[in-house]
């Protein structure tokens, strides 16, 4: 499984900004897909997640409302929208696949991209 981010960049704190992951490899329908973040001294964290099927979205309380994740099957893309960007939400964001399927906040990257800069600062 292959996994490549792209979109981010410089932004101002309240702009929008939305991030792409292209993904090939076999069998996919079967794997859940998150949006994670890393901030200089932090740990990956969490941000979005979805199952493959779209049905089932999970986000965390510090970026709901804020961010929406989303995925087109026919073009095998995944999306996050990020809006009402903060200064706390630079970071490098990674776009992950769990082959357990499940979107929720255990999920954790058996594969992962590698990663674009995402910097909110005026």
């Amino acid at each position: 499984v292959q996994l490549v981010e792209s979109g981010g960049g410089l932004v101002q704190p309240g702009d929008s900004l939305r991030l792409s992951c292209a993904a090939s490899g076999p069998r996919f329908s079967t794997y859940a897909l998150g949006w994670f973040r890393q901030a200089p001294g932090k740990e990956r964290e969490l941000v979005a997640a979805i199952s493959w099927t779209g049905r089932t979205t999970y986000y965390p309380d510090f970026v709901k409302g804020r961010f929406i994740i989303s995925g087109d099957h026919a073009k095998n893309m995944w999306y996050l929208q990020m809006n009402s960007l903060k200064p706390e939400d630079t970071a490098v964001y990674y776009c992950a696949a769990d082959i357990r399927g499940d979107p929720g906040p255990n999920l954790w990257g058996d594969w992962w991209g590698q990663g674009t800069q995402v910097t909110v600062s005026s």
